[in-house]
């Protein structure tokens, strides 16, 4: 049974014990091992089998040096039946320039890796430094817990004058987190979340005290605090008390440094801040505030951790958090190198002009009218195997063939519900041209990210980028269970081009879909989600027929 498993285990987290900052996450190179397995942790004081990269969460932290070579091999060895039991892991932000096949996305770049197989993801960051992070990317996996830091540090980053601290005990991962498995929560209509982990620690109402994350600092330091929404869902605000923050990184962009006093955060996206140690020595409440209905506020503490000074009390902050009077807002981020969208300055005048309109109809989303269902067979294989156009390219209505070396702009009107959906781009950064909520465009220095709000009704959001890596990308919701449930599309690049754009295909890659594809449901795991789902809700996805 489901919840045989999810059993309250109160007592197994020690208040006694002042965690320090990642102190459940550790570091890997950029050549490894990633063995992906099951585990019971208990990170808000509740006990659960959860989905882990290295054991922990979140995972390890992948660190490596601008211009290093990575060779990460992705082990199987998952047993929960309850659970998903093959796997694939997305290196989100990483452009897999020539290296489609790489980028870890299940029936869009490959098949799923099977339980006690590994696929070595073998590819190159060009040119490419700052704050990515990896995570599952089959079905709602990622939701299990399958979720880490990647970060590419520059020894040149023209920013480096601003901090003088920046490592792994800077990053700071922020998490929803659930107490019931993914695949059943999959097919809940309007899923939410039990608890915020900040570093993998944090608190669920009517829980136990447990321990929060601590980041420890000293006065006088300039910290580079890399932070990471791996969220499935929430959107988050996130400040700390009584402390400025300096933003000099987008999504792997580094941008023209910003001071603010809070910043939203949604699914998928990154920011590095800067925070000057110079408040007097004590504990500060860090703060990361999700728009999830019954989790919105701090009570007990929750949706925080501790900034303590070198020399503090080992005790809870007493800070109040203030009104904010300098949030963040997108449009006042600018790109640092080579700032400029491409193409004529103009609204409309790119090479491909592309709108996708969002619908929702109980439960289920539809892009320009057609819900994404992945297909049986992976779209990058279909393309290798001859299929070209747009109208030979499974799913039908979901892939959009694009011409080589195109200004492609992009718009996006708000969905009427549940935003705003933070809007992932594989395989490229964009020039946000548009933001949602701003009525003027700004085609001189926009933002360049990955990940971007399409709003609240009313509002669009509008990105350009330029179709120079030939290959399909991903298009999607980075809200899991809003893609599971339709939102998305791939953008195929130059699909007659692809095959010689990549090169040689690793014959590993090729047994992917066979070993997959010979699996038994009971092989696949979570076989009886959908029953279990039907005694919680009667608001499901796929509605009962």
């Amino acid at each position: 049974m489901l919840w045989f498993h999810l059993v309250s285990a109160a007592s197994t987290i020690s208040r006694s014990n002042p965690y320090s900052l990642n102190s459940r996450s550790y570091t890997l190179g950029p050549k490894t091992d990633l063995v992906i397995s099951n585990k019971v942790i208990s990170p808000d004081g509740f006990a659960r089998s959860a989905t882990l990269a290295g054991g922990t969460f979140p995972g390890p932290i992948i660190t490596a040096r601008k211009g290093e070579h990575f060779d990460i091999n992705v082990v199987n060895r998952l047993t929960d039946n309850e659970m998903l039991l093959s796997t694939s892991v997305h290196w989100h932000g990483i452009r897999q320039n020539r290296t489609n096949y790489a980028d870890g996305v299940s029936f869009v770049t490959q098949c799923p890796i099977a339980q006690n197989h590994s696929f070595l993801h073998s590819f190159e960051a060009r040119n490419q430094a700052g704050t990515f992070w990896y995570h599952s990317h089959y079905s709602v996996q990622q939701c299990d817990g399958l979720r880490g830091g990647f970060i590419i540090y520059d020894p040149e980053d023209p920013l480096s004058y601003l901090y003088d601290v920046d490592d792994e005990t800077t990053v700071i991962t922020l998490a929803d987190w659930y107490h019931t498995v993914a695949p059943v929560l999959g097919h809940i209509i309007g899923t939410n979340a039990f608890s915020i982990l900040i570093n993998g620690l944090g608190r669920y109402p009517g829980g136990p005290l447990s321990d929060l994350a601590v980041v420890s600092i000293e006065y006088g330091k300039r910290y580079r605090l890399r932070l990471i929404a791996m969220s499935c869902d929430p959107t988050f605000t996130f400040s700390i008390d009584n402390h400025n923050l300096t933003v000099i990184e987008a999504d792997g962009e580094l941008t023209q440094p910003l001071l603010v006093d809070s910043l939203p955060i949604l699914a998928g996206q990154r920011y590095s801040v800067v925070l000057v140690a110079n408040q007097p020595v004590d504990n500060y409440w860090i703060r990361a505030l999700p728009n999830t209905p019954g989790l919105n506020n701090f009570n007990n503490n929750q949706n925080s951790a501790i900034l303590r000074y070198n020399g503090a009390p080992v005790a809870e902050p007493t800070t109040n958090q203030t009104t904010s009077t300098n949030p963040l807002s997108e449009s006042n981020l600018h790109a640092l190198i080579n700032p400029g969208a491409p193409g004529i300055p103009e609204y409309g005048k790119a090479d491909i002009n592309l709108q996708l309109v969002v619908s929702l109809n109980t439960g289920v989303y539809s892009v320009n009218g057609t819900p994404y269902i992945p297909p049986t067979v992976p779209v990058l294989l279909q393309i290798l195997s001859g299929a070209r156009h747009a109208t030979d390219l499974l799913p039908t209505g979901s892939v959009y063939t694009l011409g080589a070396n195109k200004v492609v702009e992009l718009t996006m009107p708000a969905v009427s519900a549940a935003g705003p959906h933070p809007i992932h781009l594989h395989g490229h950064s964009f020039d946000v041209v548009q933001s949602a909520g701003s009525s003027s465009f700004n085609y001189v220095n926009p933002v360049r990210r990955d990940v971007v709000s399409n709003g609240l009704p009313g509002q669009q959001m509008v990105i350009r980028w330029v179709t120079d890596n030939s290959g399909p990308w991903f298009l999607h919701c980075h809200i899991d269970w809003h893609l599971d449930a339709g939102f998305a599309v791939v953008m195929a690049e130059s699909p007659w081009d692809t095959q010689r754009h990549l090169g040689h295909i690793p014959h590993a890659w090729d047994e992917l879909c066979p070993i997959y594809d010979s699996l038994t449901p009971a092989q696949i795991g979570a076989q009886n989600s959908y029953q279990e789902a039907q005694n919680m809700s009667t608001r499901l996805f796929p509605p009962v027929i």
